[in-house]
């Protein structure tokens, strides 16, 4: 895109019925397309809008698309009452815009289509009974220049239990440590761990959760733990521009699909960690993939069953690839990056499982094009059975657009998970067959993660320094084809968690029948409930 400012078009909703007319005008290989949900991002370089530019319909041009702008095609567009801006908020004379600042470029690339790689499973799933839950979400972002990445953890517990801490945050430190003495309240509070460059790491966490927030319907979240004491600024409960976050929130995050910004200081909880004093961060994300082909309907990562709270805690990849385009000032040294390598996913549920291991990449060498591995696997309770355990695992690569999934309901899925070290997975369907190796000499972090008896605690260990081959081929009468894919990273995130790991976790995976078959179905829970009476629907599809 170089330096070029997409053009920006609002249209008045009266008018929100011509948009075929509208869309005939553009150029050929030009693609447009409404959104309401980036309203505000033409505000990026500071330009102050009206209150009428607040809730416009908006039609954009794609990446891809010339310089288009001229004075019939202005006045074509003049005759469906446009108004034409840049991601500047200046008036565009010519569609085109020189703005050449890092925030534009990123506020430019994110004005693209995301609602067709949309996942199940994005929004926030809590019911508001007082049942113990929690649900967790994880932001990562690879910089390739520097061999290293940066993870964003965020985490709420238990929001329907009142805590006697609620509504204070001092001695955020003994927050965690008081954690597993108390009883009744014990597990109420919101964390925000980063996991840094070199092994470096960052904690906050506080026992008052009145001021976190989370949309029900798509990815967005945030909480601001302290206000500006010169902000007349409520707390934040929905996105907010960017400046204005800046100017009024201290200390907090906000984050979505598209955007992900925030201040954040260490509390003290973490001695035995080299930690950083200060981060902060703002960028701006280009989804690649979803969790699926993408030119269809994305998938819920664990089935269709995830939309019910049985075989909990469940697991959503919410973007397998993207690209990010912004800056994070990590202990007082600023990264700046653009299309830089990224993913998020998510957890909720009672808690963790007892014991897991993951495997997630996208920076890759000797493959054209992006390349995004995800795999995990996990001993977690069965809702059929009172104390009865399973272990399964999957492994997900998207390339080339397509997805190619292993799953137990496809095919059998088998491991060899070391302590620490090494990690080890095969899978086969009728069609597919993949491999991967994982191994690593850091010590890696160790981080912390609701469990199900003493909440946020430390309980399990990453590194974003593992040594990765991935190998891909077609299946074909149950004997190995044509190879897709051979490809190798120095930069794979690894983890393994919960316990005990007395020794390596060597295990073959495989639903049986009728189970497969009722897994497996393709279903659309959130389409099906769409139709019932009254539009029923729950929280977080």
């Amino acid at each position: 895109m170089g330096s070029t400012c997409f053009g920006v078009w609002d249209v008045k909703a009266s008018i929100s019925s011509s948009a075929a007319a509208r869309t005939a005008l553009l150029p050929a290989g030009c693609v447009a397309f409404t959104d309401v949900q980036h309203v505000r991002t033409s505000r990026a370089c500071g330009t102050k809008m009206s209150k009428r530019h607040r809730t416009p319909v908006l039609l954009r041009l794609l990446e891809g698309c010339p310089s288009i702008c001229n004075p019939s095609f202005c006045s074509d567009l003049a005759k469906f009452g446009t108004r034409v801006l840049c991601p500047t908020g200046r008036r565009c004379r010519h569609f085109v815009g020189t703005c050449d600042s890092l925030r534009c470029r990123a506020t430019a690339k994110r004005n693209v289509v995301t609602s067709s790689l949309r996942t199940p499973h994005s929004g926030y799933h809590f019911d508001g009974s007082k049942r113990r839950f929690f649900e967790g979400w994880y932001f990562k972002v690879s910089l390739p220049e520097e061999k290293d990445s940066f993870a964003f953890m965020y985490s709420i517990e238990d929001p329907g239990q009142e805590s006697s801490s609620s509504g204070k945050d001092t001695d955020v430190a003994g927050s965690l440590r008081d954690a597993c003495t108390k009883s009744s309240d014990s597990h109420v509070g919101v964390g925000a761990q980063i996991m840094g460059p070199r092994d470096t790491y960052l904690m906050r966490y506080s026992r008052d959760v009145q001021h976190f927030w989370a949309s029900p319907v798509e990815l967005e979240l945030g909480n601001a733990f302290d206000m500006a004491q010169r902000s007349a600024k409520k707390h934040p409960r929905s996105m907010i521009p960017a400046d204005e976050f800046a100017l009024n929130v201290d200390q907090g995050f906000q984050a979505s699909t598209t955007f992900h910004q925030g201040v954040l200081f260490d509390d003290g909880s973490s001695p035995d960690v080299s930690t950083v004093p200060v981060a902060k961060w703002e960028y701006s994300t280009v989804p690649v993939y979803g969790w699926g082909n993408v030119v269809e309907r994305q998938k819920a990562t664990a089935g269709w069953l995830a939309a019910l709270p049985v075989f909990e805690p469940h697991w959503q990849i919410l973007m397998a690839a993207g690209r990010s385009t912004g800056w994070i000032e990590w202990g007082g040294k600023r990264f700046e990056f653009e299309d830089a390598p990224s993913y998020s996913e998510k957890n909720w549920g009672g808690s963790f499982p007892r014991k897991w291991f993951w495997v997630q990449c996208n920076v890759f060498e000797g493959a054209t094009g992006t390349v995004a591995l995800t795999a995990g696997g996990g001993r977690r309770g069965t809702p059929l059975a009172a104390g009865r355990e399973e272990e399964v695992a999957l492994i997900g690569i998207h390339y080339g657009g397509q997805f190619y999934e292993f799953v137990p309901w496809t095919g059998k899925v088998s491991w060899d998970i070391a302590p620490w070290g090494s990690w080890t997975m095969s899978a086969m369907t009728t069609d597919y067959e993949v491999e991967l190796f994982a191994t690593t000499d850091s010590e890696g972090v160790v981080l912390r993660a609701p469990t199900a008896d003493a909440g946020l605690t430390q309980a399990c260990r990453d590194t974003f320094s593992g040594t990765l081959q991935l190998k891909l081929w077609e299946v074909s009468n149950g004997r190995r084809g044509i190879c897709i894919l051979d490809v190798t990273s120095t930069m794979a995130a690894l983890e393994v968690g919960g316990g005990p790991w007395w020794g390596r976790w060597v295990k073959e995976s495989e639903m049986n029948e009728p189970v497969k078959s009722i897994v497996g179905l393709p279903l659309d829970v959130g389409s099906l409930l769409s139709h019932l009476p009254g539009g029923f629907s729950l929280p977080g599809l």
